[in-house]
This record gives C-alpha cells, structure tokens and sequence, in this order.
C-alpha cells in the first residue's frame, strides 16, 4: 500500500499551513543525505517541486521562489545506494511493508537508494530561497523556524551538526 507522505510525518502542522495541497514527493531536487547512527536516523534535504501557496510575507516580498525542508527517517535499516550525484531530480516513493515499517526508495534517471524505517518521519529546517540557473542552493535564505531564522541567514556549511543532526 502506497501512503500519501504527508500522512506519515508526525509534526505536519507547518507544511499543512504552508499549503493548501502538500505536494507529492515527485521530482523534488535531492541536496544531501545525512546518516546518523544514533536511531539510526536517515536525513534528506530536498526542494519540493513546488513553492508553497501560503508562503510568509517576507518569503513573498524577498522574491523567494524554491522551498527546503529535512525530511528524517527513524530507525532506518536495509540501506542501499546505487547512484549519487547531487542535486538530482528523484522521485521518492513510500509504501508500507509491515505493521509500522515503511520502504522508501529514490528514482531519478536510475535508482539512487532505498531503506526501511518506521512509519514515523519529522520534517524540518523549512526555508525558502531564491533559485538560480546553476540549481545551486547558496546564498540568502528566509527560515521557516524561530531558532533557524535567528542562527541562520543562509546554509550553514555541513559540519553544523546542529542544523544536519537535529530538527
């Protein structure tokens, strides 16, 4: 059985809030993916394929256009990863194996990986940026978060295990 992923994640409120329609996980860019053993945890910064219709004011008015957001896994296992070049356009899809087990896997043009976790996922670090022709996801940023917005005024760089281990 498919699930809608939305349906899955557990603090869902803000991207309920941020949309009217929460998009699907189809052709979102992938940037990064953060393995934790502690859980163990899978973290994957992604844009959604679409920018939120019910963005913030300051979002709107500083011409921001791409939405970010973490999505983490718990209790991850079965970890498999056959490509990896980001930012790649994927398609993610979730299905359910077992009683509160999950199979998530990426495509995009060929399989990137595939995991099993529970059917419990946290979404966070939401931010909006400007895109560029590059794809790059650099420069200024607008967070959704009140400890983001104060700490953060772009990425920080991947040592941040604040920002890349926690949400």
């Amino acid at each position: 059985m498919t699930h809608r992923w939305i349906d899955l994640v557990r603090n869902s409120d803000p991207l309920t809030t941020l949309y009217s329609t929460v998009p699907p996980l189809n052709a979102v860019r992938l940037r990064s993916i953060h393995l934790n053993w502690r859980g163990p945890t899978l973290t994957l910064r992604m844009d959604l394929p679409s920018f939120p219709d019910n963005a913030p004011a300051d979002w709107v008015e500083s011409g921001n256009d791409t939405f970010q957001c973490h999505l983490q896994f718990l209790a991850v296992n079965n970890f498999r990863m056959s490509a990896w070049r980001p930012p790649l356009l994927a398609d993610i899809s979730i299905s359910s194996v077992r009683d509160r087990q999950i199979s998530v896997s990426a495509t995009g043009v060929e399989d990137i990986f595939s995991f099993d976790s529970s059917d419990s996922i946290l979404v966070g670090h939401m931010s909006a940026f400007t895109g560029c022709d590059t794809g790059r996801d650099t420069g200024p940023r607008n967070f959704l978060g009140r400890v983001d917005s104060r700490r953060f005024t772009s990425l920080p760089n991947t040592y941040e295990k604040t920002f890349y281990e926690h949400l």
